[in-house]
């Protein structure tokens, strides 16, 4: 059996394309016989309406955008499934766009997303966005836009985040207790949101307990050179004993140098980080981690969307 599509469906069935359209919608101004006859017709050509088209006709595309920095850090993909439960109770689709830690991608994908047909944004944004104009745009567009994680706190939107300031303190302060005396942090990108919270964290716990910083080191997006970075502070003369890192990736890094160098952790070396990788625990040895509530940060953040779109909160200051 051919497809078929709408204009053919209504010409069989001697009626307006429109009279069609509502009927499948189930419309209250098309009689039930009407609606009778389209159904069993559709049902026998196996057509189904194009849901798109229909919310083109609407100025409603049933669709949010989400772009992230990366997927391969677990957390996006825990908060991706916080946004996607949210969506689909909504009846909405979610498109995914990553920026792979690339400002510039990240400019050309919102350009993209502002020329085409979506109901609203969420974004962290990446670890190399040097200026935020491209997001001020979209904000001065009125197009619906929630920050998450990695948020620009000068742009007055919603967004969602953690406390990294507390959770950095109690995981410099996990170390301290352990005996730790020189400890290190590996940060990401200075222009970060996170990445000033999270050395604020360490920071002020060092200092409640009368230590002094064994070195902050920022890294990057490449393996090879934060690798190089990493295997200079462990090789330095005042080697740290302990190593605080921002997120998982430069954990991983800090153990594949210890590995290469034959340093012992926990025995030399005691790490933490944060981290939302399931099979931290399957580190050898076991990785100690900060773990964030990514899947409520998702959820929490998609609602918020979805309050903005539907306007609940025009009026309000944006929380």
């Amino acid at each position: 059996m051919g497809s078929i599509n709408l204009k053919q469906l209504a010409q069989e069935l001697n009626l307006s394309a429109s009279t069609v359209s509502r009927a499948l919608r189930g419309s209250h101004e098309i009689s039930q016989e009407t609606k009778d006859r389209v159904k069993a017709l559709a049902d026998k050509h196996g057509f189904q309406p194009n849901p798109h088209a229909s919310s083109l006709r609407q100025s409603k595309s049933n669709t949010i955008a989400v772009v992230i920095p990366e997927i391969e850090n677990n957390f996006f993909s825990q908060v991706m499934n916080g946004v996607e439960d949210v969506a689909r109770k909504k009846g909405y689709h979610v498109l995914i766009y990553l920026t792979h830690e690339a400002f510039a991608r990240e400019k050309d994908i919102l350009h993209v997303i502002r020329n085409g047909r979506v109901d609203g944004i969420m974004i962290s944004v990446s670890n190399t966005t040097t200026d935020m104009q491209h997001l001020e745009s979209i904000y001065s567009a009125g197009l619906p836009l929630v920050f998450f994680d990695r948020i620009v706190e000068s742009i007055d939107v919603p967004h969602v985040s953690t406390d990294d300031i507390e959770a950095s303190y109690r995981g410099t302060e996990h170390l301290i207790s352990k005996g730790c005396k020189r400890i290190a942090h590996l940060s990401m990108s200075g222009l970060l949101s996170i990445t000033g919270r999270r050395r604020d964290g360490y920071l002020d716990a060092l200092k409640a307990h009368g230590l002094t910083p064994a070195g902050i080191i920022e890294c990057g997006t490449d393996d090879q050179t934060n690798r190089i970075k990493i295997r200079e502070l462990l090789n330095g003369a005042d080697r740290p004993d302990a190593i605080f890192a921002a997120v998982e990736k430069l954990a991983i890094n800090t153990y594949e140098v210890c590995r290469e160098i034959d340093l012992e952790i926990p025995g030399k070396l005691k790490v933490i980080s944060f981290s939302n990788l399931s099979a931290a625990a399957l580190f050898n040895p076991p990785l100690s981690t900060i773990v964030q509530p990514a899947y409520d940060i998702g959820k929490e953040a998609a609602a918020l969307l979805f309050k903005v779109i539907e306007k609940k909160t025009r009026g309000e200051t944006p929380e």
